[in-house]
C-alpha cells in the first residue's frame, strides 16, 4: 500500500522551501517536487540585493541551496519530478507525477510562474548578466545606463515607466505599431522624456555572449526588413509570466490569465469555496508582487495553514 504523507509541496523557489522550512519543523516530513525549473526565478537570479538579512546582497542560486539546506535540515526530502495530473477532490489527494503516483493529505502549490521570453540563443546565455524579467528586482544595476524594454502591454509599460528611476534613457521596442496596453500607460510613456518608443521592430539578437554581459541589441524593423544595431546594457522583457497551474484548471478557481485564486491569502477554491487540505503560495498565486520576500512569506502562510489543517483533522 502507498505511503500517505502529510504534506507535499509542488515547487522549489522562495516559496515552496520557506512552506518546507515550517512543514519540517512541525514534524510534517514535507516532500518538494523540485519541479520544471527547480529553485524557481531566483536560480536564474545573480545578485539579489533586496533580500532582508544580507546587508552585501547575496546570489540567487546561493540562497536558494541554503534554503534548501535549512529546509532539508528539518526532515525535508526532494524528488526531481513535476506534476502530470492531480485529483484534488479525493481523499487523501492523488498527485501523478513524472515519475510515479503520491498520496496526502494536503497540498501546497507553490509551482511559481515562469517568465515569457523572446526564446533567442543570446538572450537564454544572457539572462543575469543584462537580460531579465524583472525590474523591480534589477533597475538598481542599470542607475545611469541605457536599457531596453521588449513589449506591448500594461506590464512593458509599467516596465518602462518604473526603470525611469535608474536608466538615462530607456528604448521601448515592439513589434506591431499598436499596443495592448491601455490608453493611460501608452499616454505616458509616450510623453517621457527618457523613454523612445519603436515600435514594428523585433529583437534578433541580444549582442554581448562572448564578453559575458549584454552590449546591445540587433533589431529588424518588420515593414521594411532594415536590420539596424542598438547599444544598450540591459534588456529587461515586459511581456508577461505564465503561472504553471495549468494541470489544476477545472479542479480549482483560476482567474482569466490562469493564476490561483486565494480566500484569506494562501486557501485554494472551487467555486468559490475552499478546497479541504489544498494551499497556494508564491507567484502561482501573487501577479502582483512576484518578490522573493513577499513569496517567502506566503510559503510561511501556506504552511501554517496546513499545519493547522492537518490538527483538526487529528493528524
Amino acid at each position: 500500500m502507498t505511503d500517505i504523507r502529510d504534506t507535499v509541496i509542488l515547487g522549489s523557489g522562495c516559496a515552496g522551501l520557506t512552506a518546507a522550512i515550517y512543514t519540517g519543523r512541525a514534524g510534517l516530513n514535507p516532500l518538494v517536487l523540485e519541479g520544471h525549473e527547480p529553485g524557481g526565478q531566483l536560480s536564474i537570479t545573480s545578485l539579489v540585493e533586496n533580500f532582508p538579512g544580507w546587508p552585501e546582497g547575496v546570489q540567487g542560486p546561493d540562497l536558494i541551496a541554503n534554503m534548501k539546506k535549512q529546509a532539508a535540515r528539518f526532515g525535508a526530502t526532494y524528488e526531481l519530478a513535476h506534476v502530470v495530473a492531480a485529483d484534488l477532490s479525493s481523499n487523501p489527494i492523488k498527485i501523478k507525477t513524472s515519475t510515479g503516483e503520491i498520496l496526502t493529505r494536503t497540498l501546497i502549490v507553490a509551482s511559481g510562474a515562469s517568465a515569457r521570453w523572446l526564446g533567442l540563443p543570446s538572450e537564454q546565455a544572457l539572462i543575469g548578466k543584462g537580460v531579465s524579467s524583472c525590474a523591480t528586482c534589477d533597475g538598481f544595476f542599470f542607475r545611469g545606463k541605457e536599457i531596453a524594454v521588449s513589449g506591448g502591454g500594461d506590464s512593458a509599460m509599467e516596465e518602462a515607466l518604473f526603470l525611469t528611476r535608474f536608466a538615462s534613457k530607456i528604448t521601448l521596442i515592439h513589434r506591431r505599431d499598436e499596443f495592448r496596453a491601455s490608453k493611460i500607460m501608452v499616454d505616458r510613456v509616450a510623453a517621457h522624456p527618457q523613454i523612445e518608443l519603436r515600435t514594428n521592430t523585433v529583437i534578433e539578437e541580444v549582442l554581448g555572449v562572448e564578453e559575458g554581459e549584454v552590449r546591445g541589441l540587433k533589431l529588424r524593423d518588420v515593414k521594411t526588413g532594415a536590420v539596424s544595431e542598438l547599444a544598450v546594457s540591459g534588456l529587461f522583457l515586459g511581456i508577461g509570466h505564465e503561472p504553471n497551474a495549468k494541470m489544476f484548471a477545472g479542479q480549482m478557481d483560476l482567474d482569466q490569465d490562469g493564476y490561483i485564486k486565494t480566500v484569506s491569502n494562501v486557501l485554494c477554491t472551487l467555486n468559490g469555496k475552499p478546497i479541504p487540505g489544498v494551499f497556494a503560495c508564491g507567484d502561482v498565486q501573487d501577479r502582483r508582487y512576484r518578490q522573493a520576500i513577499t513569496a517567502a512569506g506566503s510559503g510561511c502562510m501556506a504552511a501554517l495553514e496546513a499545519e493547522k489543517y492537518l490538527e483538526e483533522h487529528g493528524h
